[in-house]
């Protein structure tokens, strides 16, 4: 994705599309598969879990039996042994029915004792993962605090070493923590005293423990009562001097931010495939009424409104789809750097699921609204998405600022080449070919061509058009406004969505070329798709773009501070009811 910023379509890790599972993984995720459908849908009931605010010991039992509390962790440690592949997969299933569930899992094993597996040390492992795979253990992640929601570094909780040098003594509290109720194990982050040693200073940083519950000093609050996920236990944490070994820190003293982006990094790639399936179960539901409901003497799936929805339903899911196993293959091939793709699976997922099921349950109208069609249990559940594991509007800024990081590292390099145009001569030449033909109208052209099939080529060029404007607008924005871009959230905001775009619409050209290659079924369906999905979101990255460029919305937009300014300085709406009282 970093290389959008910079206008260059680079291929080589978006296609072809990954097929990252030999014999024996497919062989064994075929197994697997029907079991955890049997589990999500005969023992689980989303319903009575959202009723009772819990998940019932029987079905945790089946969960235990399928091995869903250590999915990824290696089966010498007790777990399942599953590829990223494997276990998104697997979420997809239980995403499809029950999102509370997944959260209760997900909470556990997606971040709860994601660190240990991450950066634990093989004593760590060997302490802590076999309980935890089996299920006997769940783990918490505890990081928020009232203070510190998206800016991690703010936490208070704080620990001292003792004395002796053998134990961190931990104080403070943390809210909004999933399992924090029924956890046994947490991984905690709190401010400690860190000694550098080149200058010998000591300064607070951030470092994460791994905390018992049995170590003592460890409470917890009564359940949060939430607008959804409710069965997945959500509660205050409290630690009152605890002693935690020195062994159990994770990494070093000092590393917990790195710690903590490494398990979020890692954890995202899962969202996009659970909500995948979500989006799967809901389209079902709302073309089972379409194709069953008359109205005006037709059924109403013939209507062109409906028509519609139902296309646009299914060209989001497809999309969502692509990118969620996209990020999985690729980190399955080896890739460390995923940041990126992860966070924009995890923000367009996320407002993918809204979307489908607002659409559905206007398809579905009263019935819709009907606790007992399932979707309104559904739509309270999406809505932390949004939310949690770092909120959409600070992943936006963060794809943004990252990727334009990474285009003005390349543009001061160029900048110091002219300087001394001789001795770089290869690096000035290179971008002055590049650049020089978008200067004189010829444009980068379908550098997709040679990757997509045949019959994608006119989406690819498309898609190849845009992502040459993109890499002139972030030229141009960076030179306008320096290192100031970060605080320039509106344009930072215009380019994240654009980059979404342009990453959604390789993985779908990805995986329709191989669908179409391999002459599937569905692959003419899939090429309809792509076709009108890669055509929309070329207008959509072009508006984005421009917006930028028009002096009239710039100025909207600083006349928008002033009315947020006004509304923020009362407190409520700045004029009063139009009848005066």
């Amino acid at each position: 994705c970093q290389n959008i910023f910079r206008g260059i379509v680079a291929s080589e890790q978006v296609f072809p599309y990954p097929i990252a599972l030999d014999e024996e993984q497919r062989e064994n995720l075929e197994m697997l598969v029907p079991i955890a459908e049997r589990v999500m849908t005969e023992q689980n009931d989303p319903l009575l879990n959202d009723q009772l605010e819990s998940v019932p010991e029987p079905t945790i039992q089946a969960l235990r039996e399928l091995g869903a509390f250590g999915l990824q962790v290696p089966v010498e440690l007790d777990g399942v042994g599953l590829t990223n592949t494997q276990y998104a997969r697997l979420t997809e299933v239980v995403g499809g029915n029950d999102l509370g569930v997944g959260i209760f899992i997900g909470a556990h094993q997606s971040i709860g004792f994601k660190g240990i597996l991450l950066c634990g040390t093989d004593e760590q492992k060997a302490q802590y993962l076999p309980k935890l795979a089996t299920g006997e253990n769940f783990a918490a992640f505890a990081l928020t605090e009232p203070s510190s929601g998206s800016d991690a570094g703010s936490i208070k909780t704080r620990a001292e070493l003792n004395a002796e040098g053998t134990h961190w003594i931990l104080n403070g509290g943390k809210i909004w923590i999933s399992n924090g109720g029924i956890a046994e194990i947490f991984t905690v982050f709190c401010k400690t005293p860190v000694l550098d040693e080149k200058t010998g200073t000591v300064t607070e940083k951030v470092s994460a423990m791994i905390v018992e519950r049995a170590f003592g000093g460890v409470t917890h609050g009564p359940p949060e009562k939430k607008m959804g996920i409710k069965c997945s236990n959500t509660a205050e944490v409290y630690f009152e001097n605890t002693p935690v070994p020195v062994e159990n820190v994770l990494s070093q003293p000092g590393d917990g931010f790195k710690v903590a982006m490494q398990i979020l990094n890692n954890g995202r790639f899962g969202m996009g495939a659970a909500l995948s399936g979500t989006m799967r179960s809901v389209i079902q539901k709302a073309c089972e009424h379409a194709t069953a409901r008359i109205q005006f003497g037709s059924r109403i799936d013939g209507y062109g409104a409906i028509q519609e929805k139902i296309a646009k339903m299914s060209m989001i899911h497809y999309t969502t789809e692509s990118m969620a196993y996209m990020v999985a293959g690729t980190m399955d091939s080896g890739y460390e750097d995923y940041q990126l793709e992860a966070a924009i699976s995890k923000i367009f997922a996320s407002e993918a699921a809204w979307f489908v099921t607002d659409e559905a349950i206007q398809i579905l109208g009263g019935n819709g609204y009907m606790r007992s069609m399932g979707l309104e249990k559904v739509m309270r559940d999406l809505r932390i998405f949004r939310i949690f594991e770092g909120t959409n509007d600070i992943l936006r800024l963060f794809v943004a600022l990252v990727g334009i990081q990474y285009a003005g590292g390349h543009l001061r390099e160029l900048q110091k080449a002219i300087s001394d145009p001789i001795s770089n001569f290869g690096i000035v030449m290179g971008e002055v070919a590049k650049r020089g033909k978008g200067a004189v109208g010829i444009g980068s052209g379908n550098s997709l061509a040679g990757d997509v099939h045949p019959n994608l080529s006119e989406a690819a060029a498309l898609t190849c058009k845009a992502v040459d404007a993109m890499g002139q607008t972030v030229e141009k924005v960076l030179i306008k406004h320096g290192k100031g871009i970060i605080n320039e959230q509106f344009v930072l905001n215009r380019l994240a969505n654009a980059t979404i775009d342009l990453y959604a619409n390789s993985c779908v050209l990805a995986r329709c070329t191989k669908s179409l290659n391999e002459g599937v079924e569905s692959a003419h369906h899939e090429e309809m798709m792509t076709k009108v999905w890669c055509n929309e979101s070329y207008a959509r990255i072009m508006d984005n773009l421009n917006q930028l460029k028009n002096p009239e919305v710039l100025d909207n937009f600083k006349t928008m501070a002033k009315i947020s300014e006004a509304v923020c300085s009362k407190n409520a709406p700045v004029q009063g009811n139009p009848l005066g009282f």
